[in-house]
């Protein structure tokens, strides 16, 4: 499988695409083309500087109408009511389209990250979104940790993977053929939030290992429903955290891992609701697998496990 698949963008590059105003961002052109050349070889089709579109508009193919110039009313006024949200998240609130599934990890839509956890939303409307859980190894076998950062919205400056994310609603993340759409998502992500180059995460060297559902509340007003894979990989990387995603960061060993639990029983640290399921029932047998180099053989892709 080729890398030259996967997609890498910055903040700073995409702040720069977005449209200034409401009216201008449905009468512009419903894409933007970013130009940095990827870091691994281009497929022998392409062009050695290649470029990946995305669209700026939620359905590119709906045409301006009276009801989307009230969508984005009501998205400002939603911005507005949350004045104390931190810029840059809450721009990745409105900006991020995450993928809507059903309990058979099926796409039924997209909405915003916004909507996607809004307690009261998931609540009623048992809105389920596409994620992924992204946990690396380097070659001591040392599983990487975070601390997300006070500015999150969701679990702010909890203990968790390496890298918790979602496929966004673009073609690159929606890809299903050997799950390469959630690949490319944790590639992207892992560069957003811990400065890891692409060219050290080769999205053929992610292994799923499994998918769980579940939910879990943050606070009174927002929250998880999500579909998540569970990605591991083993690979020495240059780490280099985003302040306005990550806290800390720490490899830890098995036994590092073990006293963690201890402090988060004893209230002593966070843990994320996702990493103690995953750690409750899956970390410490498929940690076997990846010492032994044996991690396909732990890989079971057909059950979605209700958590």
């Amino acid at each position: 499988m080729s890398t030259s698949l996967s997609l890498i963008q910055t903040p700073s590059r995409l702040s720069r695409c977005l449209l200034k105003s409401a009216s201008r961002r449905y009468t512009a052109p419903n894409y933007c083309i970013f130009g940095s050349p990827l870091a691994s070889s281009p497929s022998p089709s392409s062009s050695s500087s290649l470029r990946f579109v995305r669209s700026l508009v939620p359905s590119s193919t709906r045409p301006f109408t009276s009801s989307t110039a009230l969508m984005a009313k009501s998205d400002s006024a939603v911005v507005d009511a949350d004045s104390t949200m931190d810029a840059v998240q809450k721009r990745l609130m409105f900006e991020d389209e995450c993928i809507l599934v059903d309990e058979h990890d099926n796409v039924v839509g997209h909405d915003s990250k916004y909507n996607c956890h809004l307690m009261e939303k998931i609540d009623k409307e048992n809105i389920l979104h596409r994620a992924f859980s992204v946990f690396l190894f380097n070659s001591k076998y040392e599983l990487l940790l975070q601390q997300r950062s006070a500015t999150k919205v969701t679990f702010p400056l909890v203990w968790t993977n390496t890298c918790c994310s979602h496929p966004l609603y673009r073609e690159s993340e929606l890809i299903e053929e050997n799950y390469l759409g959630v690949r490319n998502a944790a590639q992207r992500k892992l560069f957003d939030e811990l400065g890891i180059p692409a060219e050290e995460l080769p999205v053929e060297e992610f292994t799923p290992l499994g998918r769980i559902l579940y939910k879990a509340p943050s606070d009174g007003k927002w929250g998880e429903h999500e579909l998540d894979y569970l990605l591991f990989i083993v690979r020495d990387v240059n780490v280099h955290p985003n302040p306005d995603e990550v806290a800390d960061v720490k490899f830890m060993n098995r036994e590092q891992i073990k006293e963690l639990l201890k402090k988060a029983d004893a209230g002593e640290v966070k843990l994320s609701p996702w990493f103690r399921l995953v750690v409750d029932n899956f970390l410490m047998q498929w940690w076997d697998h990846v010492e032994k180099g044996t991690l396909l053989e732990a890989a079971d892709m057909e059950t979605i496990h209700k958590l």
